[in-house]
């Protein structure tokens, strides 16, 4: 026996000591290379759940401020653009009665019945308004049918008869044809108005007249002017933003001032700026008649020069920004070894320096351009009658002829062609980069 087994108390009664009272040592077992990398992966794991859990909360109230400011509008301009429930809702009975109605023959004496029916509880739940006023975007005078019809009711014996004595219009298809189209709760109508299109009487798709076709000729000016000003914005922010980007640092920023100048002053203010300098008295018309340019003063104002004049102008630091942050990160010596190499000096700027200056031109153009197509208050400030754009017709709809489907429907297709664009710009950033890396 050892000292160390010797030195062990005995238990109770005599005897060797129990072998469970001995010490032992507990050794754990090496890990496996395996199992070190699993539990490395999984620490990996939750560290990379750790930091998107944090950049999420980070985030969130950022999300949460352009869902309810831009995403939930934008759904409901969308939805209230094919929305027309004033129909179905004034008029139940009359939609149920006409759902098999081939609309080439005289409706059914149901049908005569239910629209007696429902302009009466329409007329209780004061939901005549809504209803003539929907109806009579189909037709011309709808409003004046049924505000009178409702307005006579009841009829007593036969509805057909009743309602032709009232007014003999109910005796005309088209009248019914129009009820019958819309008796569902989303409609066309809207945006094929907004496409210069509508309904026959049958449901098929047809051009508009050629008195009520006029929203592509507004969506033709509307893109005409922003390129018009995205166009000459173009042309003068490129040798000045290219001006700058050559300057030192010091005078680079003083020139960056003067040109955020403008967008500490209020857009009111310049166009009324813009009305006192292109008046026929103004400064312009008077420097030119006195250097002897012209002998009349020339008409600036209220047609498409003054607007293009005061869009550039106030549009015209978006596009030089881009430009300028651009061009300030391209190398000089770029050019410079052009021109050493035996290249003509324009030569090496449009083949050298202007392609490294298009990720900037098309920021620049699509900043513009899409701001420009939403202009409101320059045009209907500076411009006539044939200068105004959708965004002016989305205001009228809203404001004045309160007609919320149409309003939506142009906002929707002006939305279209903004996304159209982005896709372009992306499409061509894409492959500018694709290039960058062959």
């Amino acid at each position: 026996m050892n000292d160390a087994a010797a030195l062990q108390p005995l238990p109770p009664g005599g005897g060797a000591p129990d072998a469970s009272a001995r010490p032992t040592a507990s050794v754990s077992a090496p890990l496996s290379a395996a199992d070190g990398q699993r539990r490395l992966k999984q620490e990996l794991h939750r560290a990379e759940l750790r930091r998107k859990a944090s950049a999420l909360a980070l985030i969130a109230p950022l999300a949460l401020f352009l869902l309810v400011v831009f995403a939930v509008p934008i759904a409901a301009l969308l939805q209230r653009a094919v929305s027309s429930p004033e129909i179905p809702d004034a008029l139940p009975q009359v939609v149920a009665a006409l759902e098999h109605w081939d609309r080439r023959l005289p409706p059914p004496d149901a049908a005569f019945a239910a629209l007696a029916a429902d302009l009466a509880a329409a007329r209780r739940s004061d939901g005549v308004g809504e209803l003539a006023r929907r109806l009579n975007n189909e037709i011309s005078g709808y409003r004046s049918l049924v505000s009178k019809t409702a307005r006579a009711l009841p009829v007593e014996g036969d509805a057909r008869a009743g309602l032709i004595a009232i007014d003999p219009r109910w005796g005309e298809l088209p009248y019914w044809q129009a009820i019958a189209r819309n008796g569902s709760r989303t409609t066309p109508f809207f945006l094929l108005a907004a496409l210069d299109l509508k309904q026959d009487n049958l449901g098929h798709i047809r051009k508009a007249p050629d008195e009520g076709a006029i929203y592509l000729d507004i969506f033709g000016r509307t893109l005409w002017i922003g390129a018009l000003t995205t166009g000459l914005a173009l042309l003068i922010a490129f040798p000045l933003a290219y001006w700058a980007s050559t300057l030192p640092a010091r005078q680079a920023n003083l020139v960056m001032i003067c040109v955020l100048i403008p967008f500490w002053t209020s857009v009111l203010v310049r166009i009324a700026a813009w009305v006192v300098l292109l008046q026929q008295s103004g400064l312009v018309n008077g420097g030119l008649q006195a250097l002897g340019v012209i002998r009349e003063p020339l008409a600036l104002l209220f047609n498409r020069t003054g607007v293009t004049i005061a869009m550039v102008h106030i549009l015209l630091p978006f596009m030089i920004l881009p430009l300028y942050s651009v061009m300030k990160a391209i190398p000089p010596t770029y050019q410079r070894a052009a021109i050493s190499l035996g290249s003509h000096p324009f030569a090496a700027f449009w083949r050298v320096y202007v392609p490294q200056t298009y990720a900037g031109i098309a920021a620049g153009v699509l900043l513009v351009f899409i701001t420009a197509i939403g202009y409101y208050i320059t045009p209907a400030l500076l411009g006539g009658p044939g200068d105004q754009m959708v965004s002016y017709y989305v205001a009228y709809f809203t404001n004045q002829a309160v007609n919320w489907g149409m309003a939506c429907a142009l906002g929707a297709l002006l939305l279209a062609a903004t996304l159209m664009l982005y896709a372009v710009y992306q499409r061509i950033v894409q492959t500018n980069a694709a290039a960058n890396i062959r």
